[in-house]
């Protein structure tokens, strides 16, 4: 429910019925000028609806019946045709504000959107309006990355959950920090990665590479940082904590970068206190680089090393530990951070110089003085960022690393303070995903799939904000009401139904089993020319990609003294034979696009290099992935043979829609499971619920409802449908639809001996044999009259 101030519950105490409304247009006050309006809310399903408690998606829908002002009618003003002026206040797409109250209280949000349309009729005073929420935000195309990564290591990468939050994210509704630079503009930074870790590793800017074993860890909205976090539940042999790790969506080089790596953490949740970021360079050959930022609140240290592969270079490391005992003393959330530089070129290597920042649970943000690495301790020699790297022990969430920095952050910069605003929640996560399925439609269709296959409901409430709901709910039956409703006061009609079609006790929920699927290459799309890159300039160029083929990587930048497996690319000074390639010198990023791999590699030095392979052939080679096989299709059921139910009411099956959603049989008997709870007896319908007005009902409340005047009941419902109206001179009315939490008990049938569904075998009125030998004597008498067998049995 809503809150409310005083004024407003002690009206609703007292039964007033006065009321007021606030409506706004583009920002305008148009209230006196409202002549009607009704806002309507519900949930959509396929679900028998008794059955299904509440789930699907909701979008909320305004209709207004806006008049004239100072002598001028409304189509005058606020037509089609109408000018801008006034026109534009009632134009599809404006925002819309409608607010209601009771008594001399404050008005409640009651809606949020845009306009849809309007439509005025000529020689009236009236203009129809009709606006539905913030659902209208999500008509964009849906899109999800497809990563490999799942299938490859035979783990969960994703989560309906993050498909979720993805899909919100796109169009601006965040439950975490968004990423700092998601668009790519050429000399502007990049976002490389941002994996938000709200139940998957799955990130839209790079690609996961290293999967955690699915035991060490588990999914929490407890103590998160923000909305969700990875929290580590168990540790890999010999391991300082649990690690994944993603492929940069550019491959941006070393020397010439300047990189912003941070996460969130709360040092309170978790089985530990460290926490390290790796930035792992591929250098020349086999060779290995690393810049890691490491975290140790134990030890209140923040340690940054500069490593290589090679045990001749030991490397080296700097500390900071001016602000250890705020680390010790401090459990909460903490964001971490640190600015690399790596962009000037030394004797063609680079000495990372490292800049920590961190902002404790209490706000203070502490900014380490700038520190470098010497060419004899920890010089990184030409390479690429090949991936980024966590280990962490306790709960993190929003991982991130942008190039392209002219410098570092400010505080305020670091914090992303005023940048955004968390309009969206979600629930605890459902459905792991191997291979994170393909969506079409807007956004908001891709929701309302998710919700229909996951028995989840999503809705944009009265403030604009979405709340996201999974079956999880019907573990434990509510028991105490948000607001009870009673025939004395509160009800003005109620009608209560039950039906048999909404038990269901058989229920069987298919799953595409993805457990045995791995990843296979598919066909390399190879280049056909050896392309130019101008100095300080870009080459972009696209390649087909099938449908079931993955998403991948940025290519590896090949050198001359190793081949790479997988999507390559080699550079030269020259378009011939037998040239050296150059190493570190061009960024390679990689996006998925209509059906395209589109590749684009911006060359950091002011020489011409050319996409030639040794032997003088074009260099540019992707490698796509995709499945090695189909799932195998199972199916979860949830039955209890012999039970109440089945005694009762017979055996009632459901068998819930085949979807690509449900990628394992655990998830799928949860699901059958969680139809089953809500199924297994019909659950009474009260439909067409006229109450008192009551701003602060929202859909999904638990309410009371006690009559003692018509159908004697006292039961808990579920608020599934809110439709409130006011027309001109009228009061507010109210209906609701309600779902009980349960059902009225076992049937007893207490004094009844139900009649049996079937009789007994008609009796045989077949003539006896004493009449067929009166009507034939003789044998001679049968023989002469030559009767058939019809004739001797009428």
């Amino acid at each position: 429910m809503q809150q409310a101030d005083d004024a407003t519950k002690a009206a609703l105490a007292a039964g007033e019925r006065t009321t007021t409304h606030t409506t706004r247009l583009g920002g305008t006050d148009v209230s006196a000028q409202v002549q009607s309006w009704q806002v309507e809310r519900s949930y959509a399903t396929d679900l028998p609806a008794a059955m299904r408690a509440f789930s699907g998606s909701s979008a909320a829908q305004l209709q207004l019946q806006l008049g004239g002002r100072t002598g001028e009618s409304a189509p005058k003003l606020y037509s089609a045709w109408a000018g801008h002026a006034t026109g534009d206040l009632a134009r599809p797409g404006q925002s819309v504000t409608h607010a209601t109250g009771v008594g001399a209280g404050a008005t409640l949000p009651a809606f949020r959107g845009t306009l849809r349309n309007r439509s005025a009729a000529s020689g009236s005073d009236s203009v129809q309006l009709t606006a539905l929420d913030g659902a209208e935000r999500l008509r964009a195309p849906a899109e999800l990355p497809r990563p490999y990564t799942g299938l490859y290591w035979g783990r969960p990468v994703s989560s309906a959950t993050w498909c979720v939050d993805e899909l919100l994210r796109q169009a601006g509704l965040l439950t975490s920090p968004p990423a700092r630079a998601p668009q790519f503009v050429a000399g502007q930074p990049l976002t490389l990665v941002h994996a938000t870790l709200h139940g998957g590793f799955t990130t839209p800017y790079g690609m996961p590479e290293d999967l955690p074993d699915a035991r060490h860890y588990t999914w929490s909205r407890t103590g998160a940082p923000h909305e969700m976090a990875l929290v580590p539940r168990g540790l890999p042999a010999g391991e300082s904590g649990i690690t994944a790790s993603w492929f940069p969506r550019s491959r941006v080089t070393v020397p010439g970068s300047k990189l912003l790596a941070e996460a969130w953490v709360n040092n309170a949740v978790g089985i530990g206190s460290t926490v390290r970021l790796d930035l792992e360079l591929n250098r020349t050959g086999t060779a290995v680089g690393t810049i890691s930022l490491a975290v140790d609140f134990t030890k209140g240290t923040v340690l940054a090393t500069s490593l290589s592969s090679d045990p001749a270079v030991p490397g080296s490391a700097l500390q900071w530990g001016y602000n250890a005992a705020a680390m010790q003393s401090q459990r909460g959330v903490w964001h971490i951070g640190a600015y690399v530089d790596v962009y000037a070129s030394t004797n063609n290597q680079a000495l990372p110089s490292v800049i920590p920042l961190l902002t404790a649970p209490d706000g203070t943000t502490w900014v380490g003085g700038a520190a470098a690495f010497t060419a004899a301790t920890g010089p990184q020699p030409v390479a690429e960022l090949r991936k980024v790297r966590l280990v962490t022990s306790m709960a993190t969430e929003s991982v991130q690393v942008t190039s392209g920095l002219t410098g570092p952050p400010s505080v305020a910069e670091f914090s992303q303070s005023g940048t955004w605003s968390k309009t969206a929640e979600l629930d605890e996560v459902i459905l792991p995903l191997r291979t994170v399925p393909r969506v079409t439609g807007s956004q908001w269709d891709a929701i309302g799939q998710i919700a229909k296959a996951s028995m989840s409901t999503a809705e944009i409430d009265e403030r604009g904000r979405f709340r996201w709901r999974n079956f999880t709910r019907f573990a434990t039956e509510p028991t105490v009401p948000d607001l009870t409703l009673t025939s004395v006061r509160d009800i003005a009609a109620l009608t209560v139904t039950e039906e048999i079609d909404a038990c269901r006790n058989f229920c069987t929920q298919p799953a595409k089993d993805w457990g045995t699927v791995r990843t296979v290459g598919g066909e390399a799309v190879s280049d056909t020319v050896v392309r130019e890159i101008p100095g300080g300039g870009s080459l972009t160029i696209s390649y087909a990609f099938g449908e079931d083929e993955l998403d991948v990587g940025p290519p590896d930048t090949d050198d001359d003294s190793v081949i790479t497996l997988g999507s390559t690319f080699r550079v030269a000074t020259q378009n011939a034979v037998g040239t050296t390639a150059v190493k570190g010198a061009v960024d390679a990023l990689v996006r998925r696009e209509d059906g395209t791999i589109v590749l684009r590699l911006t060359n950091r030095t002011s020489t011409r290099l050319y996409t030639v392979a040794k032997d003088g052939s074009p260099s540019i080679r992707i490698v796509p992935m995709r499945p090695d096989r189909d799932p195998v299709e199972r199916q979860a059921v949830a039955y209890v043979p012999g039970g109440d139910s089945e005694r009762w009411y017979g055996r009632q099956e459901f068998y819930g829609e085949q979807s690509d959603w449900v990628q394992d049989l655990v998830s799928a008997q949860q699901l059958a499971e969680a139809m089953r709870r809500a199924g297994q007896y019909p659950v009474p319908v009260l439909e067409d619920v006229q109450v008192l007005h009551d701003p602060r009902i929202q859909l999904g409340d638990v309410v009371r409802v006690v009559d003692t005047t018509g159908a004697a009941l006292d039961t808990l419902a579920w608020v599934v449908g809110i439709t409130t109206s006011s027309a001109a001179g009228g009061g507010v009315q109210q209906t609701l639809s309600l779902r009980g939490v349960r059902a009225n008990g076992v049937p007893a049938d207490a004094g009844l001996t139900p009649d049996a569904p079937a009789l007994p075998p008609a009796p045989n009125t077949a003539p006896a044999y004493a009449s067929v030998a009166t009507a034939y004597p003789t044998l001679a008498a049968l023989l002469a009259a030559n009767p058939t067998w019809a004739d001797l049995t009428d």
